[in-house]
């Protein structure tokens, strides 16, 4: 049987990597082939579509090169190893201006201006402002305070040595580390720095990390804290953050009309928080009236974007948690409430909507629990098919 023709061949292996969940392509430009799909911007945060040229001939031996190259691009990925500086011609790789000064500590300011520009400068995150400010504070800030202090003490010049320091003087499996490792992936991928090919292990992971080690608080014990709460504002607060699972700031930042009298108690947080708009339900839906949620009392705190941050507006909410010796944190309150959602049986993805994070940090955060729900409906099944067929 003849080989079919080169674009059908082409459409079948690009149909391939589509259904694989690939993030890349083969690309045929006239007698040349490349790659296009979601790539790492060539300076700073963020992925975009681009094109990567493998300067390969659009012919069955280029075809097979092609296929071998966009794996390994994949696979680099998703390890965190790609870097641009080893696809692009020596014309087109950043260079660094004349007459700029090229002390380690100097270059490593630079390096880390031109990476805040470019986190400013992105068109996504800069559609709210407040929430941009909050994820650089606190996502961002801390982790590259802790490289330029490692370079003063260390002496070392911006490279992998000095980024793999960093990144191990972070407790492993902690979700510090694990940011770290986000965030210096990004910046080596801004200069052009080569990482380890196991940069992910390294960075240590975060699914069997402190949520699924602490001791969440159960039902009984967030209802009696509520109790235990003298000021009314606050006693709201908390009944609020453990029906919705909001973060310390949402509070305060979040619609809460459908709780009068409305069909559906949803409360929408609004677009001003840190990961935007979402709406979200209420588990256990009995508490709405158990804690008197219609009566909406939010404590009378600063809320203008213009004077304080989501961070600082947050920063209350643990305050007055240790003031009124509630006995677990508020985040607590949060993570109680994911686990809630899974014992019910919500489907992750819902959830994870509703958290207003992604469905991998979900899994990720809540594997301890989706893993025994997941068992445990499996030996359900089974338990009940060899009921229904009949014991022997």
């Amino acid at each position: 049987m003849d080989a079919p023709p080169f674009d059908l061949r082409l459409q079948i292996l690009n149909e391939g990597f589509r259904t694989g969940g690939l993030p890349l392509r083969i690309e045929r430009r006239g007698q040349w082939l490349g790659l296009r799909g979601r790539l790492p911007r060539r300076e700073g945060p963020g992925f975009q579509v681009q094109r990567l040229s493998l300067g390969l001939k659009a012919d069955g031996t280029g075809l097979e090169s092609a296929v071998q190259q966009l794996h390994k691009i994949c696979g680099d990925l998703a390890g965190g190893r790609f870097c641009w500086n080893q696809w692009l011609s020596p014309r087109h790789r950043p260079q660094r201006p004349h007459g700029q000064p090229t002390g380690s500590v100097e270059l490593l300011h630079q390096a880390l201006r031109r990476f805040k520009e470019v986190f400013d400068a992105d068109p996504v995150r800069s559609r709210n402002p407040a929430g941009q400010r909050s994820t650089w504070a606190t996502a961002y800030r801390p982790y590259l305070r802790r490289l330029a202090l490692i370079q003063e003490q260390h002496q070392h010049s911006l490279g992998r040595e000095l980024l793999l320091r960093t990144l191990e003087s972070y407790q492993l499996a902690s979700r510090s580390r694990q940011q770290c490792g986000t965030v210096l992936a990004a910046l080596a991928r801004q200069e052009g720095i080569p990482l380890p090919e196991n940069w992910s292990v390294l960075s240590g992971g975060y699914g069997l990390h402190r949520a699924g080690h602490r001791q969440l608080p159960s039902d009984q014990q967030i209802m009696a804290a509520w109790h235990r709460i003298p000021n009314p504002a606050w006693r709201w607060v908390l009944g609020v953050m453990a029906t919705y699972g909001l973060r310390n700031h949402e509070v305060f930042f979040s619609d809460y009309s459908a709780l009068h009298g409305g069909s559906s108690p949803v409360v929408r947080v609004l677009a001003t928080s840190k990961t935007g708009e979402h709406q979200v339900w209420p588990f256990l839906p009995e508490w709405v009236e158990h804690f008197a949620l219609a009566e909406v009392r939010r404590p009378p705190i600063t809320t203008d974007l213009k004077r304080v941050s989501l961070q600082q507006v947050g920063r209350r909410v643990m305050e007055q948690f240790r003031r009124y010796e509630v006995g677990f944190s508020p985040y607590d309150l949060r993570h109680a409430w994911a686990v809630r959602t899974i014992h019910l049986g919500l489907p992750d993805t819902v959830a994870a909507r509703m958290m207003g994070h992604s469905v991998a940090i979900h899994t990720r955060t809540y594997h301890h629990w989706i893993t025994h729900r997941d068992q445990q409906q499996a030996v359900n099944t089974a338990l009940a098919r060899r009921h229904a067929v009949g014991a022997p």
